[in-house]
């Protein structure tokens, strides 16, 4: 289930229907199927996981941040920046990386629990809880950077995170210049002197049933973002609750989290490119 610190694991979603021979055919690579049931399933999310590639960038003063990259088949393309939930870089996120790599974009999911990674909710909040927020602003700023410059991108850098990684999202545009930011029902309690330094559109996905990411936060940040005159802000709500978005959640709403996704898409297309 959900709490106020993020999404649990009782899963009581009835998956989508797939047969033998086509789950067979997609962990070998020879079909394609849609997101929302790779994610369903984890013997398919891991076989999309295993296309991304390790990577490590260097911090300046010292240190590292890892993730996995993605590479679209027409290169350069524009990067977009992946950042997880509270349970850690899973094969669910490595699996979106690859679902944006099919979309055209040189795609990298960071991994700010630095290796770490769960499916149970209490080791969950308790990493969630002890991460080096200044450590993890230099993590994400470095890659975020890494991918502006690297020969196989455009320079144009959009990011995208959920719960946790949504208030990481949105954290990466305020310390360094992102073309398309997304927000998938993360934390966004900000003042206006936080978002000085913002660049770029934001766009934000918020369920009326979230109980933590509420109505009351998000009107606080629409109003935090206009006194801070960054006016290029697009929220949508559904009648949906938190990991509205998630297909492993017990909250997930498939048409919703699909509208979500159709949303995003033509968002980044618009920005990256």
């Amino acid at each position: 289930m959900c709490t106020i610190f993020g999404c649990g694991d009782d899963d009581k979603t009835p998956k989508p229907d797939l047969s033998n021979e086509d789950r067979r055919s997609f962990i070998k690579g020879a079909i394609a199927l849609p997101l929302a049931t790779v994610l369903a399933y984890p013997e398919l999310a891991g076989a999309a996981a295993s296309s991304t590639t390790p990577i490590s960038v260097k911090l300046p003063g010292g240190g590292e941040v890892k993730g996995v990259v993605a590479l679209p088949a027409k290169l350069p393309a524009p990067t977009v920046l992946l950042v997880h939930e509270w349970w850690g870089l899973n094969d669910q996120i490595k699996s979106v990386a690859a679902e944006f790599a099919k979309q055209g974009y040189l795609a990298v999911a960071v991994d700010l629990y630095n290796g770490d990674v769960t499916s149970n909710s209490d080791t969950a909040r308790r990493l969630m809880r002890n991460v080096d927020k200044d450590l993890a602003t230099r993590q994400i700023k470095a890659m975020a950077d890494w991918m502006r410059t690297h020969k196989n991108s455009t320079g144009k850098v959009g990011t995208v995170g959920w719960c946790f990684g949504g208030g990481w999202s949105l954290n990466c545009s305020m310390v360094t210049p992102v073309d398309a930011t997304i927000i998938y029902y993360g934390h966004v309690k900000r003042s206006a002197k936080q978002l000085t330094n913002l660049k770029g559109p934001v766009l934000a996905h918020f369920a009326t049933k979230d109980k933590w990411i509420n109505k009351a936060m998000v009107e606080g940040f629409e109003a935090e973002m206009k006194k801070a005159g960054k006016t290029d802000l697009t929220v949508h709500w559904y009648e949906a609750n938190h990991a509205f978005a998630n297909p492993s959640s017990a909250r997930y709403d498939q048409k919703d989290a699909a509208l979500a996704w159709q949303r995003t898409l033509e968002f980044y297309k618009k920005h990256l490119g």
